[in-house]
């Protein structure tokens, strides 16, 4: 059986070039085409040195039918607004797409135009796509990798970093009954390679080193995301306040929830009750009681681990913190492990490796 063509779309940007180079290691994926246009023509070593030797493609422009006849599935690593341009004709000439950007990981396109400032101009797929979170949305990608096996080309929404990290903070407490209420609190820090790879004011070195600032404050795009999710594992509509805060880091994210406890909850359940829940995940790990995670813990991989605790001083608050790398299991790692799973793949194929160590 040989492998399986993958173009990865926009592979100039952090995201594009970690899915690069994660399907450049994996022993089922063949990388056949990158695309960029600005760089179109460009060898990919000569905007990445650390791919020479290894990778010598050219970027080509991102030409739905060039991309059809030189890949079964195509990452789309763009902006956001940019994959409604290019994913219905994917689709359409048979590639499986697994969209990196926030396309299409709303439900309500409404609620997708309220936020991103622009009509949703395929609404038709939204049913069809599978939000990406594997350890939520498993059996959802289950049922696209059986219609896969069909011949059927399919969609997977890839979740957003601060959403991965939040919905795995807070889902075990969710899901156990264990937190009350319809209001939750997500104070999240990312690395500076979240911003993307063209530099601003707020991301130039001289700026964001030795310095931690809060922006986006009550109005960041992932906010609908992470409420979407919430709702699906409470059960019941979800508001969130959420604070992201970029940090003098080159990669990882960690978001720190605050959830109310249900009464009689002890820190024994709450920590019984994450154990339980990541048991059998195999890239999330819940971490002993009174401990809690560190970016460098997880930086470079598909991993997530969270730590727990239960604050009964005063107002009883259950705090679950998650730590992932932005750029893995918040965004390249993750879309692999949703391909992984859609084509048939042992999950954790390619990206089950280890933070360095030191």
């Amino acid at each position: 059986m040989g492998k399986t063509r993958v173009c990865v779309v926009g592979a100039t940007g952090f995201a594009g070039v970690e899915v690069v180079r994660l399907v450049l290691g994996h022993p089922n994926l063949e990388l056949t085409m990158v695309t960029d246009r600005k760089e179109a023509g460009t060898p990919i070593a000569n905007v990445y040195p650390s791919l020479a030797g290894i990778c010598d493609l050219p970027f080509s422009l991102p030409e739905p039918a060039a991309i059809a006849q030189a890949a079964d599935v195509a990452f789309l690593a763009v902006p956001h607004t940019a994959s409604l341009a290019i994913t219905p004709q994917l689709l359409g000439l048979g590639v499986t797409v697994l969209d990196l950007s926030a396309d299409y990981r709303l439900h309500d396109p409404e609620l997708y135009e309220q936020w991103y400032a622009t009509p949703h101009t395929s609404p038709e797929l939204l049913d069809k796509t599978v939000y990406g979170l594997p350890e939520l949305n498993r059996a959802g990608l289950k049922a696209l990798a059986a219609r896969h096996a069909q011949g059927e080309p399919v969609l997977v929404a890839v979740p957003g970093c601060y959403p991965t990290a939040t919905a795995l903070a807070a889902i075990p407490a969710f899901e156990a009954g264990l937190a009350t209420g319809d209001l939750v609190i997500a104070d999240a820090i990312s690395g500076v390679s979240g911003a993307g790879r063209k530099a601003t004011a707020r991301t130039h070195y001289c700026h964001a080193n030795e310095s931690v600032e809060a922006y986006g404050v009550a109005h960041h795009r992932h906010t609908p995301e992470i409420e979407q999710t919430l709702t699906q594992v409470a059960g019941r509509p979800m508001s969130v306040v959420f604070t992201p805060h970029l940090a003098p880091l080159t990669r990882g994210l960690l978001s720190t929830v605050y959830m109310s406890a249900a009464d009689g909850v002890t820190a024994a359940d709450v920590q019984a009750a994450y154990e339980r829940r990541y048991a059998d995940e195999p890239l999330v790990q819940a971490l002993p009681a009174g401990q809690m995670p560190a970016t460098a813990s997880v930086v470079a991989t598909a991993r997530a681990q969270v730590g727990v605790a239960l604050d009964d001083r005063r107002r009883r608050v259950i705090v679950a913190s998650c730590a992932i790398d932005n750029l893995g299991k918040g965004a390249a790692a993750q879309a692999v492990q949703c391909a992984n799973v859609v084509l048939g793949f042992e999950e954790t194929t390619g990206i089950a490796q280890a933070a360095p160590l030191i």
